[in-house]
């Protein structure tokens, strides 16, 4: 099942407390980027964030419980967060894991 539009407008505007967060559509599903770094995906009406240890410790700290999942067939482990209404902690979960996420690759010019 795809995502609808509405839940990744909706994610999109519960983190937007991180900074400049956007999603982008890829293969009918969405990926979350904030400063143009891809830091989690949306798939099937489930958010996932990329794993870095802060993260781990923050979603300890907050939720007690860290839960992970496959966003896709034959993708790594993210961490699902299931619970999206706390927007001042998204935020800061968003730019901490952000800060050791590490940069993308340049693209290649095309000749």
């Amino acid at each position: 099942m795809a995502t609808s539009k509405e839940f990744a407008e909706y994610v999109c505007d519960q983190l937007m407390a991180a900074g400049n967060v956007s999603c982008r559509k890829m293969f009918g599903e969405y990926g979350v980027y904030l400063d143009e770094k891809i830091v989690g995906l949306i798939c099937d009406n489930q958010f996932f964030l990329k794993k870095t240890e802060v993260g781990r410790s923050m979603i300890e700290e907050h939720l007690t419980t860290v839960e992970e999942g496959l966003p896709y067939p034959g993708a790594k482990p993210q961490f699902l967060i299931e619970s999206l209404d706390d927007r001042e902690w998204l935020g800061e979960l968003l730019q901490a894991s952000y800060q050791e996420l590490p940069m993308p690759k340049p693209k290649k010019k095309k000749k």
